[in-house]
């Protein structure tokens, strides 16, 4: 796997995944963050893709043009933290902290550090409140800055959630929790499953289609 700048008017970075099994070239665009992903065959040479995606760059920037903007994390910016904007101000010390209408930040580090540990303290109480409900055991959860889903639960019970779910409204980040402990009672997307989220959330439909149309949103924001 590699990347390169395919041409002056083309994106500005590509990234290549040579496949043994693929016939012939595709491209993909991330509509989470907009990044390019060029899968080729092998002996695929440098001046084969540049044409390829010279080719498509009318494509590329349509489909670029549906992404969310990536944000540096820094102050002055305006953060959502559960749902409600909050501008950053500069911090003292070597923590971050999160107020009703700001944040008060040290570092982008520092917040990233911050939003996780308030990413747990919120999740813990409800996963064992839904565990409760369907009466089975997770036997773990952690949290991950994913960008292909929300979370995950596997078949022994551990559960993976997205840090970056504190930034959404609190209702979603319940429905993403209700979601994955349905999967304890479910392991698929049946009608069985979507029942079983029904009971936990009611009004879960909402907030999944909130995760579509917004979610992508969340991801923009770099802590670099």
């Amino acid at each position: 796997m590699g990347w390169f700048t395919p041409a002056k008017e083309g994106p500005e970075r590509v990234t290549i995944r040579r496949n043994a099994r693929a016939r012939r070239m595709s491209l993909r665009v991330s509509r989470l963050d907009g990044r390019v992903t060029l899968t080729v065959p092998p002996s695929t040479t440098d001046r084969a893709m540049r044409a390829f995606l010279d080719g498509h760059a009318g494509w590329i920037a349509k489909a670029k043009a549906g992404t969310s903007p990536e944000m540096i994390v820094a102050v002055g910016v305006n953060l959502p933290v559960e749902g409600v904007i909050r501008r950053i101000e500069a911090g003292s010390g070597r923590q971050a902290r999160i107020f009703e209408d700001r944040i008060e930040m040290p570092s982008a580090r520092a917040l990233m550090t911050a939003l996780k540990h308030l990413a747990r303290d919120r999740a813990l109480p409800r996963v064992d409140h839904y565990a409760q409900l369907v009466d089975r055991e997770v036997t773990g959860v952690s949290f991950r800055d994913t960008r292909s889903r929300w979370g995950s639960c596997t078949t022994e019970g551990r559960l993976m959630l997205s840090w970056r779910l504190v930034l959404a409204p609190a209702e979603v980040f319940d429905y993403v929790i209700a979601h994955e402990v349905a999967h304890l009672v479910e392991m698929n997307h049946s009608r069985a499953f979507w029942d079983v989220v029904e009971e936990l959330r009611p009004d879960y439909r909402e907030h999944k289609t909130w995760l579509k149309t917004d979610g992508p949103g969340l991801h923009a924001y770099r802590f670099d």
